[in-house]
């Protein structure tokens, strides 16, 4: 008898061998799907291989691996991940509860904060937001205000790059540090009166002398992390004192990382661009609402701009209604490159649908799907490693069931750092809960 037995578990441990030595473990294939790989034109009955993470192939007479995993891509569609550029998921759970909160520190000048070491793995965004196609995206501190409004800090700190998927931080760290925030700072005669509940207008005198002296204090700033460059690279070890805020500003004034400037007005714009010029400073315009009215000079000094939701309201009342809507196609006109971005939490997921209003507005459907893939990528320096199909990249992928920028369209697979990831939500989970509850007793 115990013989048998023993024979019998000889039996189901080879079975089970011969099964894990048939299917490669995290090798993937699609096959027969038409795939969309944003670096040239669509791959009609096309197979994207997947292996250690990265992309390992993709064409339309591309061979399946022996013991790959295959997925049926008949009737479906291949897409690279969709990428959020400037966000709050990780770091904002509930709006309303403080203690949730991570977004911004005290203080004007916070360049040393790094908001990697602030987000939460766990947060129930991450699932929400990837469920929708959204792959990766960079988090950034002090961005405060709905959609990209400005916050309390000039230097808010340094955006992290990261993947929606991981137990822990470093497994889902792209960069820990991808650019640096700056709040421009605006001229603003109106201000709210909390105490009255009532607008009020300062003197612009008072307000441009304020507006002058955190300028000043800007420039002063980094022309101290110059200073603070040369004397750590030829200084005396024993004379030099470390500087974390001055010492984080070096890569930004050495053109080594992007300067995120949050700037809305045309006005805030132009100050923006003439400031970064004058300091040497790789600029990217995020926000940028008015950003039509100063187009020649973003085309004249190559600034790229990260939009905000189309589906928001003019930024003044004389302007078009649809003017957020209408401006992707116009800066793309004049040669400027865009993305999109949330600047939120809660509508991160909805990234695709922004970039789906602006086609309805005259936005080229090719341009739009690379701002929300490619544009951001190369913005930021992360092309060689995210935002199209090709050999080599990190396999963030989406197969859909159509255009992933329509609202209506479904999310089959989703591959996140070449890893079948499940597309399980909380509002998927209350969705199912409510439409299965019990009928209310007949009396």
């Amino acid at each position: 008898m115990r013989m048998r037995t023993g024979l019998l578990l000889l039996a189901v441990l080879f079975v089970a061998v011969t099964v894990q030595a048939q299917t490669a473990p995290g090798v993937y294939a699609i096959t027969g799907a038409k795939v969309f790989p944003v670096s040239g034109p669509p791959i009609e009955n096309g197979t994207v291989v997947i292996s250690d993470g990265r992309i390992a192939a993709v064409g339309a007479n591309v061979s399946v691996p022996a013991g790959a995993q295959v997925i049926d891509g008949k009737g479906l569609e291949v897409y690279p991940g969709m990428f959020d550029p400037v966000t709050q998921v990780g770091l904002s759970e509930i709006s309303a509860v403080s203690a949730t909160v991570d977004v911004s520190e005290l203080g004007a000048y916070n360049p040393e904060i790094v908001a990697a070491t602030a987000v939460n793995p766990a947060s129930a965004h991450i699932n929400v937001t990837r469920a929708n196609g959204v792959t990766h995206v960079l988090v950034a501190p002090g961005v405060g205000g709905f959609f990209g409004g400005g916050g309390g800090s000039v230097i808010g700190g340094q955006a992290s790059a990261m993947h929606l998927a991981g137990w822990t931080m470093d497994e889902m760290l792209v960069r820990k540090s991808a650019a640096m925030v700056l709040n421009w700072p605006t001229i603003d005669t109106g201000s709210f009166d909390f105490s009255t509940f009532q607008f009020k207008q300062r003197p612009f005198k008072e307000v441009k002398q304020e507006y002058d002296k955190k300028v000043n204090e800007l420039a002063d700033v980094f022309e101290r992390a110059r200073h603070y460059a040369q004397v750590e690279e030829k200084g005396s070890a024993e004379k030099f004192e470390r500087d974390l805020k001055l010492e984080a500003l070096v890569p930004v004034v050495e053109g080594k990382l992007p300067l995120l400037v949050i700037a809305a007005k045309a006005r805030d714009i132009r100050n923006a661009v003439e400031f970064c010029a004058k300091q040497n400073l790789k600029m990217i315009l995020a926000g940028g609402d008015e950003a039509w009215k100063v187009k020649e000079l973003l085309k004249e000094k190559k600034i790229s701009v990260i939009l905000g939701p189309t589906e928001a309201l003019p930024r003044e009342e004389d302007d078009a209604y649809d003017r957020p809507m209408t401006q992707p196609a116009e800066l793309v006109a004049a040669g400027i490159p865009i993305a999109f971005a949330s600047f939120d939490t809660a509508f991160s997921r909805r990234l695709p649908q922004q970039a789906g209003n602006a086609v309805a507005y005259g936005l080229p459907y090719d341009e739009a799907l690379k701002a929300v893939t490619v544009n951001a990528a190369q913005m930021l320096g992360l092309a060689d490693q995210l935002g199209t199909i090709e050999p080599g990249k990190i396999a963030n992928l989406i197969v859909t069931n159509g255009d992933p920028l329509e609202i209506r369209t479904e999310l089959r697979y989703l591959f996140i750092k070449g890893q079948l990831t499940s597309t399980d939500n909380r509002h998927k989970q209350l969705y199912e809960e409510y439409r299965n509850r019990p009928a209310p007793a007949t009396r």
